[in-house]
């Protein structure tokens, strides 16, 4: 029988089981059937049987088709102001790249400070950290800007896959992928799921969790993350090569090819920081970060840096626009007719007795490598975030402090596998590193982010009053 059958029965199977099974007590019945339908729609975005944008569809449609919403009520996603942040974002981060500006800003970053492997790693996420704010595809921003600069230096290096590899690229690679697994953590727009964290924060829990509040949060965590990632791979995986002037004569090269700065970047640069500034101070403006997002794009089409037909061609803002709008939709219901409130209650009666800071550990902890089971971020998150942070905050943990940590592994899960999100496979597949190395990388890294980022990261959120 074909694969994509299989997958699919079993999807449909799952939601079928759980839809026949007696309603526990204290659910409605409507709530139920609306969460079989959930729980099948988050096992079809992790066995795919159809890309995840069909998938959603399917299940909107069959929501509103039985009656367990109305149509009104199922397609209510798509006009939630997050998505459209994300939409914008992504056509955002089509200026970047159409212009050139993050190949460029990557390269002067070289030319100047890229004289040593150890300059090289941390200037390379120094890159990814600079154009992270206004890329929310992370596989966009390390596949497609720093990706291609990494393979760069590995050839002009005589680093390739196979016996040269621990020359440099085994090593740029690997903290590449390391870093952007910070960046993405860092900024509400720096990964597409981080705006859908925020709105599940406020769905269970009903606390808002600003673009501001968010980098703030991050700040301290992620710049010791930064300064401590590259430098443990560098002592625990080190290149054979550590003098590397070679780099900044090709960086130099590369800027001489692409000439001054065009038109275009210039505006794109201009448009950049004008959106961090607005983005930065809306508790002053009462600007909201969509309306930001999207004043962007349309400064951008105005001065045509973008053209519609490339906003009609940015293929990964409509399908996120689809398979996010149509989750929202049924997250939004799920708490609003009781079934993550009852869960959560549930639940934190099963651990009654254990003091609230051991049970939001074993949670975090938990939620961080539940990752190994799946290959996509945003699975994760649809699948687990909202019941874990209800249960951590009904076991008695504050908050923001539930929301952020657990948000923030969200993102750090990503350095685990191999497998773990959209630039994983883009740098494995390059054969610079084998899989048992990854996987024993990952972890420890893993390890390493998660005492930083919850340790000194709760510390310096208390500092800010979030909890």
């Amino acid at each position: 029988m074909n694969g994509k059958i299989v997958r699919a029965l079993a999807t449909v199977a799952l939601g079928a089981i759980i839809w026949f099974i007696p309603v526990p007590q204290g659910v409605t019945p409507q709530a139920w059937h609306l969460m079989a339908i959930f729980v099948a729609t988050i096992f079809g975005f992790i066995l795919q049987p159809m890309p995840i944008g069909a998938v959603a569809l399917t299940s909107i449609t069959f929501t509103a088709l039985v009656g367990v919403l109305k149509p009104a009520e199922a397609l209510s996603g798509f006009s939630n102001t997050t998505i459209w942040l994300i939409v914008s974002a992504f056509l955002f981060a089509k200026g970047f790249i159409k212009t050139g500006l993050g190949r460029r800003i990557a390269y002067v970053l070289i030319r100047a400070i890229g004289d040593s492997t150890l300059k090289l790693g941390y200037t390379l996420v120094l890159s990814d950290l600079i154009i992270s704010p206004a890329t929310p595809s992370n596989t966009a921003r390390a596949g497609g800007i720093i990706f291609p600069i990494v393979r760069s230096l590995c050839t002009a290096f005589d680093s390739e896959p196979g016996v040269s590899s621990r020359k440099v690229g085994s090593y740029l690679m690997q903290t590449a992928y390391q870093g952007n697994t910070i960046t993405s953590a860092m900024f509400l727009t720096s990964m597409a799921g981080n705006p859908l964290i925020a709105l599940l924060a406020a769905q269970a829990l009903h606390i808002q969790i600003t673009w501001g509040q968010w980098a703030l949060a991050a700040a301290v965590p992620g710049l010791i993350s930064i300064l401590v990632v590259p430098y443990f791979l560098y002592k625990f995986y080190p290149p054979e090569i550590t003098k590397t002037p070679e780099a900044k004569a090709l960086a130099a090269s590369e800027l001489k090819k692409m000439g001054a700065m065009s038109r275009g970047e210039k505006i794109v640069t201009m448009v950049f920081v004008g959106a961090l500034v607005l983005w930065s101070t809306s508790q002053y403006t009462k600007l909201d970060a969509t309306v930001v997002a999207m004043l962007a794009v349309v400064v951008m089409l105005a001065t045509e840096v973008l053209e519609w037909k490339d906003v009609l061609e940015e293929k990964g803002a409509w399908d996120t626009l689809i398979w996010m709008g149509s989750l929202v939709g049924l997250a939004d219901f799920l708490s609003k007719l009781g079934f993550i409130p009852w869960f959560a209650k549930a639940v934190a009666a099963s651990i009654a007795g254990i003091p609230w800071v051991p049970a939001f550990v074993i949670l975090t902890v938990v939620y961080l490598y539940a990752h190994y089971a799946f290959a996509s971020l945003t699975a994760h998150i649809t699948a687990m975030y909202s019941a874990f942070v209800a249960v951590a905050v009904a076991a008695g943990a504050p908050p923001y402090l539930a929301a952020l940590a657990i948000g923030f592994m969200s993102n750090l899960c990503m350095s685990l596998t191999h497998y773990a999100a959209g630039p994983s496979p883009i740098y494995f597949g390059a054969g610079f590193v084998d899989q048992n190395t990854w996987w024993r990388l990952g972890f420890i890294i893993s390890v390493i982010n998660l005492i930083i980022w919850v340790g000194f990261g709760s510390i310096w959120w208390k500092v800010l009053g979030l909890w």
